[in-house]
């Protein structure tokens, strides 16, 4: 077809139909939100010690000081992995003799916790930490387990758009979506952390591809001003409202065999829409919304000329490689993927971090998730009135550097120090969700959805990695703050070197690509604000109406 814009453009933008199918796909995007994080209750690490069973034949007054104290930031607490041989313990308690009289501690030798743990139930009942002993020797596992997950979301996002162009987007949708469900309600029966692991490796896999085929569903559906809210805010936005519900599900399911099973159960309201609107083809589909919107469709919707069809006969194929084809497509593709991979490491370094912080893990969940919102407000807004290049750069700049600056706040002031990593969030989430317009604006047609993927597939590495600096907390609670920040820095500065563009047509062929230029002010001109200002006018209508 010549436009699909301009062949659809009877039905209008913001009819029944459209206001329906925005509802309904965007809705699917809140089971995404609160599997996403999951792991942040699901695999979190309560205070635990070695475990004096109580079969040892200790005093109390030697139990109390059978586990050895240490100096952790600055805090002296009971070390996790070790404790006093507990058969030369059980010798001076026999003895009749008392620690720190009797008996030099200091020289007592140590030995690991052969007889398992005991975990503080203060704030969890049990989690995957707790049942399967993910702890010194195997605390190893505890970032593993959250890459595995990612792993799944990077085999996801390499498989989903080949199987959706293959069998259609509403199947897909579907399919990945009881994916999703499914093996997440598999494993409250887990019988051990392998078991566990591998099942979800297969629930990332389902709730990228649910995602993905939901974002090209609505953005192929949608047109005009109310596609890009869709893209921009709508199933981001309702991602982080299902962000927002896991503290509160996590809250009241104190088991995380518990919390699987509740998380599991939202998707089903979605099984009796699969016979909602069931069309075969795509003018079928503009018919019934036609009806809906009660506006009269034209005898012949798509028309293909014969021309038309010379040139897609003659399209040549673009692969990855041309991603690489000139120096500046090269230049572009390598800046981009350092920001994406950098952007998910932040947003997903930082979203997992919220159990480790000061205060109650339930409430700094919800505040971190209550930050997207309107970070992605932050987001739209900017790209309706503001360079791409400069706002995202000046984002990623403010991200960075409060994270950066975070290490300088005084050990006694906490809240300042979770309120800093907040604003952090906000930046680094609304960044995040510029750069998925920003690169799609920047590549042409012809090599736009390979680039988009191979931009996203360099970021579900970092979102793979994003474990391991949280982890690194242990050794040095500053460390992720500096490396995080000092990477986003980098970035940051990166995104100069990217050429504009902001009131530039979307470009065709390679050679139409838009090249790096001076940075101009962020005032539009004169033109620039009359070719826009009708679809903003009319896109902060459906914002209004979507939202109220």
């Amino acid at each position: 077809m010549k436009d699909y814009d301009a062949e659809t453009v009877f039905i209008g933008n913001w009819g029944r139909f459209q206001q329906i199918v925005f509802f309904l796909l965007c809705t699917s995007a809140v089971p995404n939100g609160f599997n996403a994080l999951s792991i942040v209750f699901l695999g979190d690490s309560p205070p635990h010690r070695c475990l004096i069973p109580d079969s040892a034949n200790i005093t109390e007054e030697w139990r109390q000081v059978s586990i050895p104290t240490q100096v952790v930031n600055g805090e002296t607490e009971y070390s996790k992995c070790r404790r006093y041989r507990l058969e030369l313990i059980s010798n001076f308690s026999a003895l009749g003799l008392s620690p720190m009289k009797d008996v030099n501690l200091s020289q007592v030798p140590l030995e690991s916790c052969s007889d398992g743990w005991t975990y503080s139930k203060e704030i969890y009942q049990s989690t995957i930490v707790t049942e399967f002993d993910l702890v010194c020797d195997n605390d190893w596992k505890q970032p593993f387990t959250t890459s595995i997950y990612f792993f799944g979301v990077l085999s996801g996002s390499f498989f989903s758009g080949q199987l959706s162009d293959r069998f259609g987007r509403k199947p897909i949708l579907f399919i990945t979506m009881a994916i999703q469900t499914l093996f997440t309600f598999f494993q409250v029966f887990s019988p051990s952390w392998e078991v566990f692991s591998v099942l979800f490796f297969i629930v990332g896999l389902g709730q990228i591809s649910n995602y993905v085929a939901a974002f090209v569903l609505g953005t192929e559906i949608l047109t005009g001003t109310v596609r890009v809210i869709y893209a921009s805010l709508g199933l981001s936005g309702f991602f982080a409202m299902g962000y927002m519900m896991l503290p509160l599900f996590a809250y009241f399911c104190r088991g995380w065999r518990t919390l699987l099973f509740a998380m599991s159960l939202p998707s089903l309201i979605y099984i009796p829409l699969w016979w909602w609107g069931r069309v075969e083809e795509a003018e079928a589909i503009l018919r019934a919304a036609a009806r809906k919107n009660r506006v009269t469709a034209p005898e012949v919707i798509f028309t293909k000329t014969e021309g038309e069809q010379k040139q897609f006969k003659r399209e040549e194929f673009h692969g990855i490689l041309d991603l690489l084809k000139t120096r500046n497509i090269c230049h572009v593709t390598l800046i981009l993927c350092l920001v994406w991979f950098t952007l998910t490491i932040g947003y997903f370094g930082l979203s997992l971090n919220t159990s480790k912080l000061h205060g109650n893990p339930y409430l700094n969940c919800f505040i971190s998730a209550a930050t997207e919102i309107p970070a992605y407000v932050c987001s739209w807004l900017s790209l309706q009135y503001l360079p791409r290049r400069l706002s995202t750069s000046f984002k990623m700049l403010l991200g960075g550097g409060i994270l950066f600056f975070i290490q300088l706040v005084p050990p006694d002031l906490p809240s300042l120090a979770i309120s800093l990593e907040m604003i952090g969030k906000f930046f680094m989430a609304s960044a995040s969700a510029m750069i998925y317009v920003y690169t799609g604006e920047l590549y042409p047609t012809v090599i736009r959805n390979t680039a988009v993927g191979a931009c996203s597939m360099a970021s579900r590495v970092g979102s793979a990695i994003s474990p391991y600096f949280v982890h690194l907390g242990s050794y040095d609670k500053h460390l992720p703050y500096i490396l995080l920040g000092s990477l986003t820095i980098i970035s940051a500065a990166s995104v100069f070197l990217l050429p504009e563009s902001y009131g530039l047509p979307l470009p065709e062929t390679i050679d139409q690509m838009p090249k790096r230029e001076r940075i101009k002010c962020p005032c539009l001109s004169s033109e620039q604000k009359n070719q826009q200002k009708k679809g903003k006018t009319h896109s902060g209508k459906i914002l209004a109406e979507t939202w109220m």
